[in-house]
């Protein structure tokens, strides 16, 4: 489909498109159509997701993206380097009633394919159907993004280059004046020194948040390299274990390198929140165990996201959106009130099966386990541990105790006794393991 004309994009899991190298989010706008007249068998692209970055231009086709997999998502790009001319939108009575467009010249090849120094060019429509696009402001998010061109300029360059900036004035001529031309004078001297140092803390700022912007990225590159290397070799030793786990615990707290934000998603910033979200907490779960408190990924997530912090409600609206994107986690809340998000393949079964084999153990049958005693065997926190074993319990597997120290848990022995010979003192099973365990300790 598009993919003969366009380069294709790709997605994450969760629908949300893996950007370049450092590429950032500018602008997202739903319900756009991506139309060429000028080649007839150019395909229509209708109520798509369009995404304006530092680099490209992604259109995602919503239907798709909202029901299924990333994989059989439709998604497209234009470099922003195949652009060469875009057209200011039209202002007349006929576009007051219309659904804005926004035209722009691409260079492509001979047989029609969008790419870089094509031999002849082409124009694009975006036809923006949204109720809440914004087209002026997304023609000047666009206008500057091609303008800046960021796809050609190194790092390097970026952090060293600067702009001369208008309140940059030459030294005084040391012209004494007199009376009120002299102090109107000195005034303008005074502003021009302050607009000057002011110019000059801003660029020292831009500076250090495109070196932040590069480390961000370095650091992905290096938690991706660690977690492709080899992990089976019999010669790695626990302090090299040690060592690259400590290495990718450091790595993942860096940051994300283009977190959503409600300036550049408008309208659909909970439903893209939501996707990052979704691809944000899967390294934090398979080191959890396949689950982690709201509150815990909440610090995580803010922490990743630097200056971009999220409030508690986008965060968990976000997460409620789950149910209607296949996304492989899901938000869960138990009977205490306790929330927490979890892999779809995580399995209560599994748990209750560790915890059945830790409660059936002789000094676990004699003074039970606590939450503590499950967190150290299931490799979670406590809080969780708790909450699994308060719905064991409530399944029947565990009976509790309450007393000034806190909750402790025993095999439930109920389920042993006989209703028809309550007397019956049965040599085998969990009873017989119990009276022998007690027995001991006695």
């Amino acid at each position: 489909m598009a993919g003969k004309w366009m380069p294709s994009a790709q997605l994450t899991s969760s629908g949300r498109p893996i950007l370049q190298s450092d590429e950032v989010e500018s602008s997202l706008l739903s319900s756009v159509d991506l139309e060429c007249e000028e080649n007839p068998n150019f395909p229509l692209l209708k109520s798509g997701i369009l995404i304006l970055t530092t680099h490209r231009i992604l259109w995602i086709d919503e239907s798709s993206n909202s029901s299924s997999s990333a994989a059989t998502s439709s998604a497209a790009s234009i470099p922003l380097g195949a652009v060469t001319h875009i057209f200011p939108p039209k202002k007349s009575i006929k576009s007051m009633f219309a659904s804005p467009r926004i035209r722009f010249q691409v260079s492509v090849s001979t047989d029609g394919r969008i790419e870089q120094r094509g031999s002849r060019s082409m124009v694009i429509t975006l036809v923006l159907r949204g109720s809440k696009s914004d087209p002026d402001s997304f023609y000047s998010k666009f206008w500057e993004a091609w303008r800046g061109r960021s796809w050609e300029i190194s790092s390097s360059e970026t952090s060293d280059s600067k702009e001369k900036g208008f309140g940059s004035v030459e030294s005084s001529s040391g012209l004494r004046m007199a009376g009120v031309s002299g102090l109107l004078r000195k005034e303008q001297e005074i502003w021009e020194s302050t607009d000057k140092s002011l110019q000059d803390a801003f660029q020292d700022l831009n500076a250090l948040m495109s070196k932040a912007k590069e480390m961000v990225m370095l650091a992905e590159k290096m938690r991706l390299k660690l977690l492709s290397g080899p992990t089976g070799q019999a010669s790695t030793t626990d302090e090299e274990m040690g060592s690259k786990q400590d290495m990718q615990d450091w790595l993942l707290s860096v940051g994300i390198a283009s977190p959503v934000t409600k300036e550049s998603a408008g309208a659909l910033y909970h439903q893209q929140l939501s996707r990052q979200l979704a691809d944000f907490v899967k390294l934090p779960l398979e080191r959890a165990g396949g689950m982690i408190a709201l509150i815990d990924v909440y610090c995580l997530f803010n922490r990743a996201r630097g200056t971009e912090l999220i409030s508690p409600e986008d965060l968990l609206q976000a997460c409620a959106i789950w149910e209607k994107f296949d996304v492989p986690v899901l938000l869960r809340k138990f009977d205490s009130g306790v929330m927490v998000i979890q892999n779809k393949s995580h399995s209560d079964e599994e748990v209750f099966a560790r915890i059945r084999a830790l409660i059936l153990k002789p000094d676990a049958l004699r003074m039970g386990v606590s939450p503590s005693d499950a967190a150290r065997t299931l490799g979670i926190a406590p809080a969780l541990a708790k909450e699994h074993l308060l719905t064991a319990e409530s399944k029947g597997l565990l009976c509790r105790d309450v007393s000034p120290e806190g909750f402790r848990f025993y095999i439930n022995l109920f389920q042993e006794i006989d209703l028809y010979d309550i007397h019956l003192v049965k040599d085998h099973g969990v009873y017989s393991n119990w009276v022998s365990a007690v027995s001991v300790s006695g």
